[in-house]
């Protein structure tokens, strides 16, 4: 179990850094559904999403200020969905869409908590092959959520 999420962490090119965002997702077949960006890096994203996909499967994924991305569904697993882009995003296109997301509000960090809960006790009754993805994702989202809280009490302070 910790193996594949160090397999996991060792595949990663990039590390994602937490977002969240509004975006549509779709496939060739199907209409837009929504989605929420958790974290992203230049290489990919997380999603959470309550349409299923197919592993391996390709979807288009909008978010406004980019461009849409084609992507590869590299995992999937309950409601959260990884995506890998098929062109990796310019690191200058990348700092914008970090710079326009700004500081994340109170709100996004509470939705990381509950992100982190919530696939923790997912995980609980998960199979082999999907409890590593989702202990990694409940360990993100609460480390991230704690990161910014800090960041937010560090920036109040400054006022």
């Amino acid at each position: 179990m910790a193996e594949a999420a160090n397999t996991q962490q060792d595949r990663r090119r990039v590390e994602r850094l937490a977002l969240r965002l509004t975006a549509t997702m779709r496939d060739g077949r199907s209409s837009r559904v929504r989605a929420r960006v958790i974290d992203m890096s230049t290489h990919g994203c997380r999603v959470e999403c309550t349409s299923p996909v197919e592993e391996d499967s390709w979807v288009w994924l909008s978010i406004a200020g980019l461009e849409n991305q084609y992507c590869r569904v590299a995992w999937n697993c309950q409601e959260f969905i990884g995506l890998e882009f098929e062109r990796p995003l310019s690191e200058a296109v990348f700092e914008k869409l970090l710079a326009d997301q700004g500081q994340l509000p109170e709100t996004t960090i509470k939705e990381l908590r509950s992100i982190a809960s919530r696939t923790h006790w997912l995980a609980r009754s998960a199979t082999d092959d999907q409890i590593a993805i989702l202990a990694d994702l409940s360990r993100k989202c609460a480390v991230d959520s704690f990161v910014e809280a800090l960041r937010t009490g560090e920036r109040g302070k400054g006022r």
